[in-house]
Formats: structure tokens, sequence, C-alpha cells
């Protein structure tokens, strides 16, 4: 099967477009604009040219005179959440987007209390089953966590939470089961 026409695509999308749905507030959805823009990146990269507005504006289903207009408006939205970050260049202000990783950005949201609990528990079930441990990535006070590599002498300016004891993430899961089976 030829390739170029796919994109690979995290197993819990649509649960996340629910979410991202709900805090982006009623009356303005945002899920079909993120599902857009991601269609357009490759696995590897995470930069995208805002160089086709009206064609996105379209392809997110948005039609008429306010189509990029409201495009625009969902853009900025979803910028303001997190899931993005826009940058001005030749195209005007809206001329690049950079696609952060959607768990985190949630996780994020969950632990300042902005998503359902509802939601957020059925997100963390089914990460579980489909291996999908991206959420565990963020520590309890939103923080990336990253293992420091032993070769690594250089000092960051960047503030780094330490990975969690697989005790701690054991108590943090609540069951007394690992986020990651391989945990050690």
């Amino acid at each position: 099967m030829d390739k170029e026409g796919w994109v690979a695509l995290p197993r819990l999308m649509p649960l996340m477009l629910s979410i991202m749905d709900d805090l982006s507030g009623k009356g303005f959805p945002v899920g079909r604009t993120y599902l857009e823009l991601w269609s357009r990146i490759r696995v590897e990269e995470s930069f995208l040219t805002l160089n086709r507005p009206e064609e996105m504006a379209f392809h997110a289903g948005f039609e008429g005179q306010r189509a990029l207009r409201t495009w625009k408006d969902r853009i900025q939205r979803l910028a303001n959440l997190g899931f993005i970050a826009v940058k001005p260049g030749p195209l005007g202000e809206l001329s690049y987007a950079l696609i952060y990783n959607p768990y985190h950005v949630i996780k994020r949201a969950y632990l300042e209390g902005r998503v359902h609990e509802n939601k957020w528990q059925a997100l963390v079930i089914r990460a579980n089953e489909v291996s999908a441990f991206d959420v565990d990535d963020i520590d309890a006070d939103g923080k990336l966590i990253v293992l420091e590599d032993e070769d690594d002498d250089d000092e960051s300016d960047t503030e780094v939470a330490k990975p969690p004891s697989r005790r701690k993430r054991l108590r943090s899961q609540g069951k007394g089961r690992p986020a990651r089976q391989n945990a050690t």
C-alpha cells in the first residue's frame, strides 16, 4: 500500500478531539481544525507552514463568506489552549504552526481542573490499553519529565522535573498498576 496518502494518528485522537472541543467552549469546536493540521504534518515533524489557509479552512469544514475568519479563530483558540504555537511570517500573523503533543497538553489541562473527570479516566484507561504512555511524560506539576543522559554534562536553563520513582507512579495511577508496564 502506498503510504503517501496516509498519516499516523494516535489511537485516542477521537477522544482527544472531544476534550479539545470541551476546552474550547460551547459553540467553538476546534477538533476538526486540529485534525486538518495534523493530517498535513509528517510523523517525524511537528512544524507546519500555513500557506493554504483557504484550503485548510475548507478541509476543516468551513464554507462561505466567514470560512477563513472562522478557521483563523479556531487556529488562535488552539494556540491559546496550548495545542499549537503560531508564528508570524511572510503570510501574516498565522504563517507557521508548531503542533505540540496533545497528550501533554491535555494532561496539563487536567491538572488545572479543566478536563472532565470521566473523559480523563477514559483517556488514561484507553492509553494503557494501547500502550500510549505519553501522559506519563508530564509530572503532577505539569512539567515534562526528561530522563537525564549520563553522558551529557551540559546544564540546561529550562526547569525539568525528575522522573518519579516506580512507587510514586504506582500511587499516582490509583489502581496499584504502573502506567508503563516496563517501568523500573
